[in-house]
C-alpha cells in the first residue's frame, strides 16, 4: 500500500466520525494498537525534541525499506505516533521524504491540537523525515 492510499485510509476511518470524541477515542484506539517500544530503545537518543510528552522513536533500515517504532507516555500522542508509523512504516526513505501528510490536515488533527501538542507531531514528522535523508545519504 502506497503512503497516498494509507493516508485515505486513515482519512476514510476517521470522516465516518463527526464527533471529535470519537475521534479521540479512535486516536486512543490506534495507540493501544500499536505494539510497545522495547525498553533498550527508550533512550536519550530516541526522545523527539519539541515534544510536551515524552514520545521516543527508533527507524531502522530493513531491505531498503524504513521501519519505524514508536512509543510516548501520554496516550494521545502515542496514538498520533501511531498514525505516523501506520503511513510512513515499510516505505523507501525516497517515499518518506516525497510525502505531503495531507491526512493530517483532512482530519482535522492539526486544528483539534493544543499549540504544544501540534508543535510535538510536527517535531515527530521531522525526524522521521530526517531519519529517511539519513538512511538515504548512506545507501
Amino acid at each position: 500500500m502506497t503512503i497516498q492510499e494509507t493516508e485515505q485510509e486513515i482519512i476514510d476511518e476517521f470522516s465516518v466520525l463527526d464527533d471529535w470524541m470519537d475521534r479521540y477515542s479512535l486516536l486512543i484506539d490506534q495507540a493501544n494498537d500499536m505494539p510497545a517500544l522495547d525498553e533498550k530503545y527508550k533512550t536519550d537518543s530516541n526522545l523527539i525534541e519539541g515534544c510536551q510528552s515524552r514520545v521516543w522513536l527508533q527507524a531502522d533500515l530493513e531491505d531498503g525499506k524504513v521501519i519505524l517504532q514508536a512509543d510516548s507516555d501520554a496516550i494521545l500522542v502515542r496514538g498520533i505516533a501511531a498514525l505516523l508509523v501506520r503511513v510512513f512504516n515499510g516505505h523507501t526513505p525516497q517515499e518518506i521524504i516525497d510525502a505531503d501528510l495531507t491526512f493530517i490536515d483532512a482530519i482535522g488533527l492539526r486544528e483539534h491540537l493544543s499549540p504544544t501538542r501540534s508543535n510535538g507531531l510536527l517535531a515527530m514528522i521531522k525526524q522521521i523525515k530526517l531519519y529517511a535523508l539519513a538512511f538515504k545519504a548512506k545507501a
